[in-house]
Formats: structure tokens, sequence, C-alpha cells
């Protein structure tokens, strides 16, 4: 599993999608200083993040129920600490 959080919340983002969804792969990163003074910065530099995750738990799932796993795994983060996520999410042996 490869770990590239940095921030608190980085570093909380992967801890629930650690213990959520057991991945084989885990990349988090900041995506923040890409948007800085944009809407929704909100000067923490850790607002905007992509998520590319391969995890078992995505085996036979749309695109849109891995995307709702993520979120819900997530849970209020999304709501309170993170303003836009890019989601990658695959499923072991997946191109």
């Amino acid at each position: 599993m490869t770990d590239t959080a940095t921030g608190p919340v980085a570093a909380e983002i992967t801890a629930r999608l650690t213990t959520a969804l057991a991945p084989s792969r885990l990349d988090v990163i900041n995506d923040s200083a890409k948007h800085r003074g944009h809407s929704g910065d909100d000067g923490s530099g850790e607002s905007h993040f992509t998520v590319v995750i391969e995890s078992a738990a995505f085996a036979g799932k749309s695109r849109l129920d891995r995307q709702r796993l993520v979120n819900r795994a997530l849970g209020d983060l999304m709501t309170e600490r993170v303003h836009a996520m890019a989601i990658k999410a695959s499923a072991p042996g997946e191109v």
C-alpha cells in the first residue's frame, strides 16, 4: 500500500479508508495548491484531494457504488473538511 498523506486531513482520509476498505493500494494526493484562491479553498492547504484506491471491496461494483463506499468511509470529512475529491477506485486486477 502506498501512502502519500502528509497533513492531518490526508492522514485521516488514509486511516478511514484503510479501516473501512482494506486497500491493496492507496494514494491520497493533496491537490489543494492547484486550487489556492479558488472557491472552496479554506486556506488550510488541505481542501482538495485525489484518492487512488484499489480494494477487493470494489469487485463487481459500479463506479457510482465504489464512490459511495469511499464517501461513506470518509463520513463527515466530506462535508466538514474536504471541499473536493477525485476518486479513482478499482478492484485488484482491473486495468
